[in-house]
């Protein structure tokens, strides 16, 4: 426990934590990108597996069951060593993004689904029977249902993904967790450094959590709003 206390300890991570800032710069602009490309591809996948063209359900399925079954470790891994066998380099970076965007992005596709499935279908048949077309349909009348169910969810995702970016520290990413095991590493200052990635992890994290309990208490005040329990399990 002296080690923990150790005033010198702490003088020199203050010193060295420029490294830090740098790895949370990172892991914010891995953050956001990623969670654009999630946002995307979920809302798209989300779309497809609720319309009654057959084929398209299932691409949607493909792609959320692949990446809702394989480790977000080993999607990362073969982005950035097996790809190269093939010919195909990624930077570390867009590794990061791709990685949580494509593996969120397949929780966030089962977020928007049970959202579009919450919408009563009354409210459908009478659009339909108005003369709108399935995109009208959900355009004008599904998909903003579906935003106000699926923002507690959402942002649970968010939260999820930011802490996913961790895994690029297995591959040099640049990252909170890259600086501070390095950091801990170089100077044997394990305490130090992994607590002080703990703290910008929750800094990051807890204003996220916080909305979320907001957003649901917000739900739980429209009585005809049904749960959404699924996509809601992310971490590594």
């Amino acid at each position: 426990m002296t080690k923990l206390f150790s005033i010198r300890r702490w003088m020199q991570l203050f010193g060295d934590f420029d490294q830090f800032l740098a790895g949370m710069r990172t892991t914010l602009i891995v953050a956001l990108l990623g969670l654009l490309i999630a946002l995307a591809l979920g809302i798209l996948f989300g779309v497809l597996s609720s319309v009654k063209i057959k084929i398209l359900p299932w691409i949607a399925r493909i792609y959320v069951e692949f990446f809702q079954n394989t480790p977000l470790v080993v999607q990362v891994f073969f982005y950035s060593f097996g790809l190269p066998f093939i010919g195909v380099r990624i930077p570390d970076l867009m590794v990061g993004i791709l990685g949580v965007g494509l593996y969120h992005g397949a929780y966030i596709a089962e977020v928007v689904r049970s959202g579009i499935e919450a919408v009563p279908k009354g409210q459908v048949e009478a659009a339909e029977s108005q003369g709108f077309g399935h995109i009208q349909v959900m355009g004008y009348i599904v998909l903003p249902q579906t935003l106000k169910i699926t923002l507690p969810p959402l942002t649970n995702q968010a939260m999820n993904l930011v802490k996913n970016t961790s895994v690029l520290a297995m591959i040099a990413g640049m990252d909170i967790m890259y600086y501070a095991k390095s950091w801990a590493g170089n100077n044997g200052f394990f305490y130090q450094g992994y607590l002080s990635a703990g703290l910008l992890y929750f800094i990051l994290c807890f204003p996220l959590t916080k909305l979320t309990a907001w957003l649901e208490q917000k739900a739980k005040q429209v009585p005809s709003q049904k749960k959404i329990n699924n996509g809601m399990e992310a971490d590594v």
